[in-house]
């Protein structure tokens, strides 16, 4: 088999470098992006299958062997998009008509779309749209029952014409499922595109606005402690609470979707009744949103303006689930993009930004101080006879010691200053928009918060944590993050040949 250099499988390259994350137990596990990426497309219904720019199969997820009735000798990871599609025609999927235009589209880097129609008579819809670097994101939807249902309407048009108004009825449930289809597409798309929840809860709104119209509605998400859901967005409505208790909710209490109408054999959520609305609630719904098989936050939908119309509430009641299972996996991808990005820019030890996000963050502050004429300081220490701390009281305790200044600074640090370890026991601070003056005195604070921390340790408290410090200053120091970091250095040396716990200017 024909196998890209560096493709996503390849026996003979390695594949990306796993990463770390955390399951809901809290049990430390290595999984590399793609493990991760294929975890999150084997919950989607559908089949999926992503091409290289060259024309590779690069990641596939399980269903699209279902989708496809295909066995895993039909599509591997390497497989090439000419053979895969040859071998379609030749079973009969797609006509030579339909490869030919895809093809066209490909080579345009446009989207295409077309039914296979498998041996076994089911239909499947395959979409394809392009992907930034090249490639193609396949999906494989089967409409066997959407296209058997307009078979089934052209059939009655023709045979009397007593099934015309029985036809505009299927036609018309047809066309509100397209456009459902259509709508949550589009919901898709923004929400896939993201780059944070914040961003996430702004789509929301809008969107269910126009999806559900004449709904009211919440979305909120479980807080970090667990015990009480945070609201986070709302739309056509003001009821959004700022947190509600996790046992409010039937539908979090019985880990699936509840309905609640006023003439039904049910009974109202406590975060409803407490909202004390100017209407009668007559039917509403809530959806656990659930984020790889853990709950993490609960939607809200309330009809009020529906009426009693109940075949619309049931119509908009069903949507309003389908709405919530694809937030669900919007969720579920934000927060991993969000875990992983907060794991390549931390240090793991002390919380604070490490060496790679400090050098992006004083490049960035070196260009906005350029553009706006202004200065910003730069603050260099490392702990006093650090090594003493390991050699008599072992590494935990230097562990420790290095926890408790990371803890400190975030203390002293609350006005936008930048705090990382930088490495060891060195620590920079980047102070946006101050002078050398202003830079020096905050350099003092910490000191001086730093000399009076005691750091307890199995039964005592380790002798006491001092530092040394150095200050540099845009531009008066350099214009270059070499030279600013290289005069801090240099003070931070002198502050060490002065006697130490001080500090000293660049």
């Amino acid at each position: 088999m024909d196998t890209p250099p560096g493709a996503a499988g390849s026996p003979t390259q390695p594949g990306p470098a796993p990463l770390r994350s955390w399951d809901v137990d809290g049990a430390v596990s290595e999984r590399s992006p793609t493990e991760l990426a294929l975890q999150v497309m084997n919950l989607m219904e559908q089949g999926v299958l992503v091409w290289s720019a060259d024309g590779y199969c690069e990641l596939h997820n399980s269903r699209v062997f279902q989708m496809l009735e295909l066995t895993a000798d039909d599509l591997r990871i390497g497989t090439r998009r000419a053979d895969f599609r040859e071998r379609s025609v030749g079973r009969g999927e797609m006509r030579a008509d339909e490869l030919a235009a895809a093809e066209v589209l490909v080579k345009a880097h446009q989207p295409y779309a077309f039914d296979r129609l498998l041996p076994s008579g089911r239909v499947v819809l395959t979409t394809g749209r392009p992907s930034r670097g090249g490639g193609y994101v396949v999906t494989f939807t089967d409409v066997t029952e959407a296209r058997r249902a307009a078979h089934e309407l052209n059939r009655a048009r023709e045979v009397a014409e007593q099934a015309e108004i029985r036809t505009r009825e299927i036609l018309a449930q047809e066309r509100a499922r397209q456009n459902e289809a259509r709508l949550l597409a589009q919901l898709d798309e923004w929400l896939q595109s993201c780059k944070s929840l914040e961003e996430l809860f702004r789509v929301v709104s809008r969107f269910m606005a126009k999806l559900l119209p004449g709904s009211k509605g919440e979305l909120y998400i479980y807080s970090n402690s667990r015990d009480v859901l945070d609201g986070m967005c709302n739309w056509n409505t003001r009821d959004l609470h700022q947190g509600i208790a996790a046992d409010s909710c039937w539908a979090l209490r019985r880990g699936r979707a509840y309905e609640y109408r006023v003439d039904g054999l049910c009974f109202m959520c406590d975060h409803v009744d407490g909202h004390k609305h100017q209407v009668d609630v007559i039917e509403y719904i809530c959806v656990p949103i659930v984020a790889h098989g853990d709950t993490v936050g609960l939607l809200h939908v309330r009809f009020d303006h529906l009426g009693v119309d109940s075949a619309r509430i049931d119509d908009a009641g069903q949507f309003a689930m389908r709405c919530g299972e694809h937030i669900s996996m919007a969720v579920a991808n934000a927060k991993l993009r969000d875990e992983l990005r907060d794991q390549s820019i931390r240090d793991p030890l002390t919380g604070l930004y490490n060496r790679r996000y400090f050098m992006d963050a004083i490049r960035r502050e070196i260009a906005i101080s350029e553009r706006r004429d202004s200065c910003f300081g730069l603050i260099s220490f490392d702990v006093d006879k650090f090594k003493t701390f390991n050699d008599n009281h072992g590494h935990d305790a230097g562990d420790m010691v290095l926890r408790a200044i990371g803890a400190k600074m975030e203390e002293v640090l609350n006005a936008g200053e930048i705090a990382c370890r930088f490495g060891g026991e060195e620590f920079v601070v980047l102070v946006p928009a101050a002078n050398l003056a202003e830079t020096t005195a905050l350099a003092e604070r910490l000191r001086d918060a730093i000399s009076l921390t005691q750091v307890r340790y199995v039964d005592g408290l380790l002798p006491r944590v001092t530092i040394s410090c150095g200050v540099a200053a845009f531009p008066d120091s350099g214009r270059h993050s070499a030279d600013l970091l290289r005069h801090a250095d240099e003070a931070l040396y002198r502050a060490k040949e002065a006697g130490r716990n001080c500090v000293m200017v660049g």
